[in-house]
């Protein structure tokens, strides 16, 4: 991406905690605009030949949060206006947070703690694949990292959508419309 320090992208990031709908909802946008979309823990995942969790297990959160960054680099060089999902806890480098405004706009997709668990907890293939981050486990420690990481949510996104108001097609709605306004 050939853009210079401060300039932005036409791309679109989705940042938010586990369990916001990223990944769906990012899915239908990009469906929408014809454009690709492309997930950092996916691309880690691919990568890595593991899970996250396997990851965080066998090398801890300093090896996976070094790789999370290369890959968010070299995701936002090679996908110039892509939708992007972000791994829950991606913006919590400033780098990657510089990277990420670099390559558009940013949409923080907000969700209360009880319906995170919720999500969470009715998601098989998260308690796979992902990793808890605290000694409480993936449900009970949502209010603390949320707290922790709602700072850098709050400083990286252009807008903040409320991910629980409707189905992932009306988010997609919301989210398009903030962007068509000049996001």
């Amino acid at each position: 991406m050939q853009t210079h320090p401060g300039e932005r992208g036409r791309g679109l990031v989705l940042v938010g905690y586990r369990g916001t709908g990223k990944s769906t909802v990012g899915r239908i946008i990009a469906g929408r605009l014809g454009r690709a979309f492309v997930e950092v823990d996916s691309e880690i995942e691919l990568r890595a030949g593991r899970s996250i969790r396997s990851i965080f297990e066998q090398d801890g959160e300093p090896f996976f949060r070094d790789l999370e960054a290369a890959v968010v680099l070299d995701l936002v060089e090679r996908n110039p206006g892509a939708v992007l999902g972000t791994g829950g806890g991606t913006v919590l480098r400033e780098a990657n947070r510089e990277h990420l405004r670099r390559h558009g706009s940013v949409v923080w997709l907000r969700v209360e703690p009880s319906e995170l668990a919720r999500r969470i907890q009715a998601d098989a293939n998260s308690h796979a694949t992902r990793p808890g981050l605290t000694a409480a486990g993936p449900v009970a420690e949502i209010p603390a990292v949320l707290a922790a990481r709602t700072p850098a949510y709050q400083a990286i996104a252009d807008h903040e959508v409320d991910a629980q108001a409707g189905p992932p097609d009306l988010i997609a709605d919301r989210i398009l419309a903030l962007w068509d306004a000049g996001a």
